[in-house]
């Protein structure tokens, strides 16, 4: 009997992409060995309402030029063209519908899952498709008040071999929590940084072809 594809769908803002999201798709594709990882940016992350966020138009140019080389990584504009505000349960049900019989995994930071309870329809959400949740080097998961249900389909895989792959199906609505990738980088500083003009840490950060796309059109001078 064949396996199911699997498919990572890895959603955020992007702004900008980073080293740090490319290697949590990478080592995510050869842990669970995901067929393909969708990006999916966000036109307006609902929860980063409160902060401006770089047109979608730069946003989804970048996660092409960072993705362009390897084929497992697409870069889906679902969100970008939707007029309203869309949401993750919304978006997660379209790619559902898009993929049919996939086994479907949906790829979150640490700081997402620690607001997951504020989502809407959160708890639909978490039963629709099993999810991973990426913790950084050194930070504790944040504790999330969850129904027993809930924290019974948890499978914390910190600490495991990296090299151990998840093979054969593992059911709908599994939590996995990973801490395979070592690697500390935020979008946040990032910004700061090059607000600060300290360009030299940008190359380390961001892979070389969209050092030059911020660059070339003056991006996160104006980040406070």
């Amino acid at each position: 009997m064949d396996q199911k594809r699997r498919i990572g769908i890895y959603g955020g803002s992007f702004d900008p992409v980073h080293v740090g999201h490319l290697e949590i798709a990478k080592r995510a594709e050869e842990l669970f060995e995901f067929d393909e990882v969708v990006f999916v940016p966000a036109l307006v992350a609902p929860h980063k309402l409160k902060r401006a966020v770089t047109s979608h138009l730069h946003r989804y140019a970048m996660l092409a030029l960072a993705t362009n080389d390897d084929t497992s990584l697409v870069v889906s504009t679902f969100e970008l063209e939707a007029p309203d505000r869309r949401y993750t349960v919304d978006t997660v049900a379209h790619f559902q519908g898009e993929f049919g019989e996939a086994e479907l995994f949906f790829i979150m930071g640490a700081d997402s899952w620690a607001e997951i309870t504020t989502w809407r329809e959160w708890e639909r959400l978490l039963s629709m498709v099993n999810h991973l949740v990426v913790t950084r080097p050194g930070v504790e998961l944040p504790i999330v008040d969850l129904p027993g249900d809930v924290r019974k389909r948890i499978v914390d895989l910190r600490g495991s071999s990296n090299e151990k792959k998840i093979k054969g199906s593992v059911g709908t609505g599994t939590i996995f929590i990973s801490d395979v990738v070592m690697m500390d980088i935020s979008a946040t500083e990032i910004r700061r940084a090059i607000s600060a003009n300290r360009l030299t840490e940008l190359k380390a950060w961001v892979p070389d072809p969209v050092a030059r796309y911020i660059e070339k059109y003056d991006l996160y001078r104006d980040f406070e």
